[in-house]
């Protein structure tokens, strides 16, 4: 979770590298959409978590209302706080993760992927660092995901 700037400079840094962008500088004016998601991911947790002055508390809230926006736009579901550093995001499309759920550092996440609850219950999944979430894979329930573990394409975990 982002508790500093050095934190969110970090998390920067780190999704940069895992999107394969770390020779730019910036984001391409298009052709680079995920990027430009993840920053603003990011910068919005930043905001949420640290600034809390009143102007932070505003402009946080405006970055709460374009990241909700984005998230429509791209049909990718990822609330704040869950991903750690170095998350890749291959393609939009019909990304859902629970809020409760907690990924660690260096997840890859394809389309059409479900990270969630069962029948409304508060417990998530849990994945540990160096996560390949292949295309469709669900992952739903209590259930706790070592590290360094690719779940292919399809593949569904769930604990009811």
């Amino acid at each position: 979770m982002i508790n500093s700037k050095e934190d969110y400079l970090y998390y920067l840094k780190r999704d940069k590298i895992a999107l394969g962008k770390a020779n730019a500088s910036r984001p391409k004016i298009i052709h680079d959409e995920i990027w430009k998601f993840e920053r603003l991911l990011r910068k919005t947790e930043y905001y949420h978590n640290c600034r809390k002055d009143i102007l932070g508390k505003l402009y946080g809230t405006y970055l709460q209302v374009k990241y909700y926006h984005a998230r429509l736009k791209h049909n990718t579901y990822i609330p704040l706080n869950v991903f750690g550093p170095g998350l890749s995001i291959a393609h939009f499309g019909s990304i859902v993760v629970n809020g409760n759920a907690r990924v660690g550092e260096n997840c890859r996440i394809q389309e059409s992927t479900t990270i969630g609850a069962t029948n409304g219950a508060t417990i998530a999944p849990y994945l540990g660092n160096n996560i390949f979430l292949g295309s469709g894979a669900r992952v739903i329930g209590d259930i706790r995901v070592a590290d360094d573990v690719a779940i292919g394409a399809k593949l569904v975990l769930m604990l009811l």
